[in-house]
């Protein structure tokens, strides 16, 4: 049975957004094409019709997420210092913590980035560069703005390998006094 083209990017539309919360979750690389078309209904050989690899659903999955992180909006949008602030209290926050699949895609998928081919590692660094030149205008440091990027990620990194929610909370204290130092700077 042929399928419309409509139907076609819809599935395509719901095997994007099922990927890139099941990479988030559980990692990328160990999960395979079956179960990522098992969570959209559909059987693993169906996967090709979208996607001529799982590097090539790897790459737009990043791209996607990355462009729809919470990092971006902000970047796009400007921002003033308040509301960077404002920003950086909620991603380090116990609430984003637990939730990697909901949140920034930099923590839960960077490793597998890095391990990616040299194309998702550009879209990577197009991206981060394009942050960073955001931040850079708002604090009128360039520096200052990679640090504070490294600390939220990193931040959420450790925070996720921690067992006990005390220590956790410790790290995001920790971490958004550093964040609430560097913006006070001028």
């Amino acid at each position: 049975m042929r399928y419309s083209t409509d139907h076609k990017q819809q599935t395509r539309e719901k095997l994007l957004a099922s990927s890139g919360v099941l990479a988030k979750r559980g990692g990328f690389a160990s999960t395979g094409v079956a179960e990522l078309m098992k969570a959209i209904g559909l059987t693993g050989g169906a996967f090709y019709n979208h996607f001529p690899s799982k590097d090539d659903l790897f790459s737009e999955v990043v791209r996607r997420e990355l462009c729809n992180s919470p990092f971006a909006r902000l970047a796009s949008q400007g921002a003033d210092r308040e509301r960077l602030r404002r920003c950086l209290k909620q991603y380090l926050s116990l609430a984003h913590l637990h939730n990697p699949e909901g949140g920034c895609p930099l923590p839960p998928l960077g490793v597998e980035i890095a391990r990616a081919e040299r194309p998702v590692r550009e879209q990577a660094e197009h991206w981060l560069l394009e942050l960073q030149a955001a931040w850079s205008e708002t604090l009128g440091d360039e520096r200052r703005a990679w640090a504070l990027i490294s600390q939220c990620v990193g931040a959420l990194v450790v925070g996720r390998m921690l067992a006990s929610e005390e220590v956790q909370q410790q790290v995001l204290d920790a971490s958004r006094d550093v964040v609430e130092q560097a913006l006070e700077e001028d």
